[in-house]
């Protein structure tokens, strides 16, 4: 948790020294440190205790002597320090993601504005337009950065969710009977507004003082016999509930949701003449029937169980009542590779060669390196002659490897027009094409399906990127006509990525059963820029699986060859 409060500080002091005007070479170092620390899986208490702070990614002495600031008293004195020296409306404009440091300030310095509800108010009154600069379409972005702001309001990522239920669990472990997550976190939606964890125990009073007493615990919001609700990290609320033994299983069914799947369900037991709470399944007599577990409530209701990630009555239920009828969802263990990553060619941390072991230390039997191309300046993409001289390095690296195959790969830039970053002959070279947008995100659907659909036209493209290119919570998707995306993909044999990155997880899960049903395939990849994001897979695989995804639609559960096989086929 430590690591991803002192990356939002971060993030926050990178924002506030470039409204001041600070040296950009600080502002990025205070950025390129949150990123590490968000994508980290040791703690960064771990990593101090062994003196390895200044070892992590973009983390000097200055910025590991913050790191153990913060270990020790909580805070950041700098950062409390630059907070006072800019107004309070001046940084809660900031946290609009369409404002800018120079727009916030510029509006503030003109406006005094103290709060977003102001500048909302001044959006829609015409009043930004008298500012020198300010257009017809800022004001436009700025409000859609006001309901993103509104939307994202008391929720939370999943991949921030969950390391954080994983601690709790693991806090609780020694006093625990049974534990687990539940709720949407346990159904791995990609925004949650809590975490619920669900423990089994016939000593709620320990459970409970364990739970209010771990580092984790910060304000309590509740505190009850079998339920504790407090606040950690960043607002967010973590509901302990105790359970009985015997209730375990239909406690975690009820408790894991989703309402809609739950009412199903409920049906279905009226219909048979029972009754199904969250203490069991019961005959007309009061009689348990079913309680201990999840799979016995299941099947005593004639259906099969059904993996959290699909409990969303979205046919579920009717496919589970029918022998086959599930889909035998893709795990992370199918995953025989990863192919969208970047080195420090580009924008990553690390070298072609550290990606590599990265990699095999995973177990993966093949990967493609796929840096920026030429047009995404901002992210170090790679010239003509650059790219050639990168595929040189990894044909030779390649040929030292033993047990995992490294691809040369590109993720090329789609131009406003729908034509690429590299010409044809470049492109050839290449073992793999991931083909993105990053730029001109605003265009209408015609011209931004157009655009997309041009790209898979091209023979060497075999995936489109993050297709959607939304940030969770940052940015809102393209406007695109997936009909058409989808039957265009179909036909080319072109996969869309379901980028893992729990800041995308582009395509969704929507989009991935959307995929099945027009035949095309995906690709589930990090879009790695170091090794820990590596991990992030998990994210990446749940979201197939809430897709309805199955090993066979997933195009890196192939050996390589038949991967490599597929677009020509």
């Amino acid at each position: 948790m430590k690591n991803l409060e002192i990356a939002a500080i971060f993030g926050d002091m990178s924002d506030l020294l470039e409204i001041q005007g600070a040296n950009p070479f600080r502002v990025r170092a205070y950025r390129n440190a949150r990123s590490s620390l968000e994508s980290m899986t040791d703690t960064v208490e771990e990593i101090a205790k062994r003196g390895k702070l200044e070892d992590i990614q973009g983390i000097g002495k200055d910025l590991a002597g913050k790191i153990v600031e913060y270990i020790e008293s909580g805070k950041i004195q700098a950062f409390e320090d630059l907070k006072k020296e800019l107004p309070v409306g001046l940084v809660e404009i900031l946290g609009i993601p369409t404002v800018g440091p120079r727009t916030a300030r510029l509006i503030f310095d003109h406006f005094g504005v103290g709060s977003i509800a102001d500048l909302e108010k001044l959006a829609k009154g015409g009043k930004l337009l008298t500012l020198q600069g300010i257009k017809e379409k800022t004001v436009q972005n700025i409000l859609r950065g006001i309901e993103i702001c509104k939307r994202r309001d008391g929720t939370f990522l999943l991949g921030r969710a969950l390391p954080i239920a994983g601690e709790v669990i693991a806090a609780l472990a020694e006093v625990a009977g049974q534990i687990a997550c539940a709720g949407s976190l346990r159904r791995m939606k990609e925004t949650v507004h809590d975490v619920d964890i669900l423990v089994a125990s016939g000593n709620a009073d320990q459970v409970m003082k364990a739970f209010r007493d771990s580092p984790l615990a910060g304000r309590v919001l509740v505190s009850g016999p079998t339920k504790t609700s407090l606040l950690v990290t960043d607002g967010l609320q973590v509901d302990l509930r105790v359970v009985e033994p015997d209730s375990w299983g239909a406690a975690l069914m009820y408790f894991t949701g989703s309402k809609e799947h739950n009412i199903r369900l409920r049906e279905r037991a009226i219909r048979r003449g029972l009754k199904l709470n969250e203490y069991g399944l019961f005959d007309e007599a009061g009689k348990v029937l079913a309680s201990k577990t999840e799979e016995d409530i299941y099947a005593a209701l004639e259906l099969e169980w059904i993996p959290p990630t699909l409990r969303e009555d979205r046919g579920e239920v009717g496919a589970s009542a029918r022998s086959g009828g599930l889909p035998d969802l893709v795990e992370v263990g199918d995953i025989r590779g990863d192919l969208h990553m970047h080195t420090t060619w580009s924008d990553g941390a690390l070298s072609t060669a550290d990606m590599i072991e990265a990699a095999r230390a995973r177990g993966y039997q093949y990967i493609a390196i796929t840096d920026h191309s030429k047009s995404l300046g901002v992210a170090g993409g790679l010239s003509d002659e650059d790219v050639l001289e990168h595929i040189d390095e990894i044909r030779k690296l390649d040929k030292k490897q033993k047990g995992i195959r490294v691809l040369a790969g590109t993720e090329v830039d789609i131009r406003k027009d729908g034509t690429l970053d590299y010409a044809d002959e470049i492109l050839g070279r290449l073992d793999f094409v991931v083909a993105s947008v990053h730029s001109n995100l605003r265009q209408d659907r015609k011209t931004m399906t157009g655009r997309v659909i041009r790209a898979m036209q091209n023979p060497h493209v075999r995936v489109i990127g993050h297709p959607t290119g939304r940030l969770l919570g940052d940015r809102d998707s393209y406007d695109l006509d997936f009909d058409a995306v989808m039957a265009e993909a179909a036909r080319t044999r072109t996969c869309l990525e379901v980028n893992a990155h729990y800041y995308r997880l582009d395509i969704n899960d929507v989009l991935c059963r959307k995929a099945r049903e027009a035949g095309v395939k995906v690709i589930v990849s990090t879009d790695a820029h170091n090794a820990d994001d590596l991990r992030n897979l998990e994210y990446g695989v749940a979201t197939a699986q809430r897709g309805w995804l199955e090993k066979e639609h997933v195009l890196n559960t192939r050996p390589v060859g038949e991967m490599l096989a597929y677009k020509a086929s």
